[in-house]
């Protein structure tokens, strides 16, 4: 905790307004949607790449926060009478000079971690590990950027014990503000990858930018095999601390004698050699990553002087940790945020935060088990969770645990209901039964089992998932918001169930990072969002007739395309003697819908054609935008007609606007176009494809990311002799002797038969392999033969690695065909990293 005088002090600010010089900050605030207990917080205003964060100080003031970090004068307008106000060069610079202030108030050992791979498992693994031992603070989730470092270390209080604080960069000159926040005793550096590559000349560049984490460490771990390329560097720069290695070496403090793979029992037995002794390991892990993440961890422990008892017995417990919060659909019209495997202060309130995105219309429940180690007393730690809650204005709380319970009376203003364990909970009927119509936040410590809970709770549907990664549509979001000038408006588009990807869900978060507007199929579409709570003004690209009044009664903006539509809404609007906003389609070269740029001035006629009331139809209509379509944006021998279609667009759009008397949005940039003409980007573009990871040119395919994973799982193993056939027609015929897995996915789930008989590929343990025979409705079956593989292991359809361009390519299509297709029985869900 500082006071203002001291924040002024420590960053150099200019002080444009103070009320109360010692009034004390609690909570540090970077995100106006993210407010929790106003009176105590300190908002830094950001000046950032997609939001400017001094146009929501009013809105923040309004609520209650009367502490201000800003950079920049505020107009006018905005009045703050009450308000401390700070001016700084840098916002972000202020915030982590904050940080490092309160950061030196703490003499305990600090453990800071980077490296390319890896950070975010081993900080949590060492935090369970080391928790016998040291009351442990350490970053939620994997706040681990320039912004997220100052927030995990200001969690820092006088009974922790022990710090760990991941680091991440991602560009040159990052690490060392970062080392003077979270200022580390001891470092784990993981290992070296690929990520981030862009922003460094070279992978030694990027070494040494990280190892500047470790100035001024006693001891640092990390592997030895991966230390040795760099070994140089760390001399350089005259790295005085010990360095503890692990690895196969003989010159390891901690050397690996030898591993041996368990699969059924999924362990590896690891057999290492620490000063002079072998000990034997017995890891609940088999793939290498999460090997590698546990050496890390064994080797911290030694360097910190634990027996290897301890060691041992801590390490045969460990269990795979969940950092993921994952949007489930449940029964009855519920949705589940799951956070089942994870509690702290810190993880909720993210996790609340998350819960804020979603379908306001629906109640807002929390199931929350005792919370453990948090390093604050029981009666502060359960006033802070049900003062939170109460900001959050969640409707109920399901409370589990006998130490929740003892401090019930600090939960007095919720709705709430106790329960000793998770078993009485999934015993009461009458309270499951009232699970319903809401979005439910599950979070609880690992040993109250709220896996079991879930299961109960969410929908029943087969083993094929897909996965959507929210994190990446928003780093797709923001690199398209980077193509486009400042005052450009964006519209998504989030028809055919958002690509597949469930529109709901991608409309809340879209919402939620403040896009300008939705564009939608169908009618029924935008009746859907609308009454899942989505407010964002709504473009209908085919309305009808029949469905004319819904577009009134949901305030849904319809596309006139054509002078039969327009003709046909012009009477409905008149006969019900009321208003709408239109979007005029203009057609310059598509040739699908709109009006020809040729019927303009008959169109314009239309318009402004008075009836024996003299009321023209423009008093019933208001255009919102005028826009058109790209023919060939994805492809550069089409260049030249994308360019005659833009000159005939603003041609098109001046004699409107001139008619009209006023100005009006203009768009006709769609995912493609925004790369390859933002120069024409106008007042509003079109992002439809590339928010789901697919950049249609090909230019920047490397600066998106994929959102999607498709997953299912085997079904049987089979053994076939030479000659034997496969599924219907027999079109599948064993050549040799041959393994073969039957998964759980076909033509109804939307994989489609053309992947029949060896076009398609699935990856099954990294390895690529072929159907076999022809894909059935609900399953196919695929060639396994020499692939390591047990029934229910997970088979992946299309990720990072097996792209659904990929997919597209092998049967003569396009990715958004492959997208569309997916059924809606395939089991959806959302997560956040």
């Amino acid at each position: 905790m500082l006071v203002i005088k001291q924040i002024a002090s420590i960053t150099q600010a200019t002080l444009v307004q103070q009320t109360q010089s010692d009034q004390a900050v609690y909570h540090l605030l970077l995100d106006s949607r993210k407010l929790y207990n106003p009176s105590q917080a300190l908002y830094f205003a950001i000046n950032g790449e997609h939001h400017n964060g001094h146009e929501f100080v009013a809105e923040l003031y309004a609520r209650g926060v009367r502490n201000f970090v800003i950079e920049e004068g505020l107009p006018a307008h905005v009045q703050l009478p009450n308000a401390n106000i700070l001016k700084v060069s840098n916002a972000i610079s202020a915030l982590q000079q904050v940080a490092a202030a309160h950061r030196n108030q703490y003499q305990i050992p600090v453990i800071g971690v980077t490296g390319s791979n890896g950070k975010t498992m081993v900080k949590e693994w060492l935090a369970k590990l080391l928790a016998e031992d040291f009351k442990v603070v350490k970053s939620p989730k994997s706040y681990n950027s320039q912004t997220g470092v100052p927030l995990s270390v200001w969690q820092m209080n006088k009974r922790h014990t022990m710090g760990i604080f991941e680091a991440g960069i991602s560009a040159k000159d990052e690490m060392k503000a970062l080392q003077k926040v979270i200022q580390p005793n001891i470092g784990i550096f993981t290992n070296l990858g690929t990520a981030h590559d862009e922003g460094f000349d070279n992978r030694t560049q990027k070494f040494a930018e990280k190892w500047k984490l470790f100035e001024h460490c006693k001891a640092v771990v990390c592997c030895a095999e991966h230390l040795q390329t760099y070994h140089d560097i760390v001399t350089k720069n005259s790295f005085n601390g010990q360095l503890f290695t692990w690895g196969k070496n003989e010159q390891a403090q901690l050397r690996l004698l030898d591993k041996k793979t368990c699969l059924n029992q999924q362990q590896t037995q690891l057999k290492v050699q620490y000063q002079g002794e072998n000990h034997y390991i017995q890891a609940p892990f088999i793939d290498e990553a999460s090997i590698e993440n546990i050496l890390h961890c064994v080797a911290t422990m030694c360097l910190l002087g634990l027996s290897f008892a301890k060691i041992q017995r801590r390490i045969a417990r460990l269990r795979p940790v969940s950092m993921r919060l994952e949007l489930k659909r449940g029964m009855r019209n519920t949705y589940l945020i799951d956070d089942s495997y994870n509690n702290d202060l810190a993880g909720l309130k993210i996790a609340l935060d998350f819960m804020s995105t979603q379908d306001v219309n629906l109640q807002k429940i929390v199931v929350l088990s005792d919370m453990l180690q948090s390093g604050l007393p029981p009666g502060k730690l359960y006033q802070a969770i049900a003062q939170l809650l109460k900001s959050k204005a969640i409707d109920r709380v399901i409370a589990v645990g006998e130490e929740i319970k003892k401090h019930r009376a600090s939960f007095n203003a919720l709705d709430v209901v106790f329960f000793d364990q998770t078993k009485d909970l999934l015993e009461s009927q009458v309270e499951l039964a009232r699970l319903a119509n809401a979005v439910i936040l599950v979070k609880g410590a690992r040993r109250f089992r709220f896996e079991h809970l879930v299961h109960q709770l969410q929908q029943k549907v087969h083993g094929t998932v897909l996965e959507i990664n929210l994190d990446a549509l928003v780093h797709n979001l923001n690199f398209y918001r980077e193509q486009l000038p400042s005052r450009t408006k964006m519209m998504v588009m989030v028809k055919a169930f958002a690509y597949g990807s469930g529109s709901a869900e991608i409309a809340h978060l879209l919402q939620f990072h403040r896009v300008d507007y939705l564009g939608v199929a169908y009618t029924d579409e935008g009746v859907f969002l609308r009454e899942s709570g989505i407010d964002l003004p709504i473009m209908v690209m085919n309305p009808s007739e029949d469905t004319f009044d819904k577009l009134l009664q949901y305030d849904l903006e319809p596309e006139m395309y054509s002078f039969k539509v327009l003709d046909e809404f012009i009477h409905f609007l008149k006969e019900q003697q009321t208003t709408a906003k239109v979007h005029l389609k203009i057609d310059t070269g598509m040739h699908r819908l709109g009006f020809a740029a040729e019927e303009v001035p008959r169109l314009l006629q239309v318009l402004q054609q008075t009836d024996t009331q003299q009321k023209a139809p423009l008093d019933y209509l208001s255009v919102a935008s005028i826009f058109s379509h790209l023919a060939g944006s994805d492809d550069a021998t089409h260049n030249a007609y994308s360019q005659q279609q833009i000159t005939l667009f603003e041609k098109a759009t001046k004699q409107i606007e001139t008619a009209l008397g006023y100005e009006v949005i203009k768009h006709i940039l769609n995912s493609p176009g925004i790369v390859r003409f933002p120069e024409a980007s106008f007042d509003m573009v079109r992002l439809g494809i590339g928010l789901y990871g697919i950049e249609a040119n090909q230019i920047a395919q490397n600066q998106l990311q994929s959102i999607s994973r498709l997953t299912t799982t085997i079904s049987q193993i089979k053994h076939l002799q030479t000659g034997e056939t496969i599924g219907y027609s027999r079109k599948g015929v064993a050549s040799h002797t041959t393994k073969t897995a039957t998964i759980a996915i076909g033509y109804a789930d939307g994989f489609s038969r053309a992947f029949s008989n060896g076009v398609g590929k699935v990856m099954v343990n990294g390895v690529k392999v072929p159907v076999i025979g022809n894909v059935c409705m609900d399953m196919c079956m695929i060639d396994i033969t020499g692939v390591e593989a047990t029934e229910g292991n997970e088979v992946i359809i299309f990720n990072e690695e097996l792209s659904i361009s990929e997919l597209a390519q092998s049967i003569g299509t396009i990715p958004y065909e492959i997208l569309t297709n997916i059924s809606q029985r395939v089991k959806r869900v959302f997560y956040l990293e």
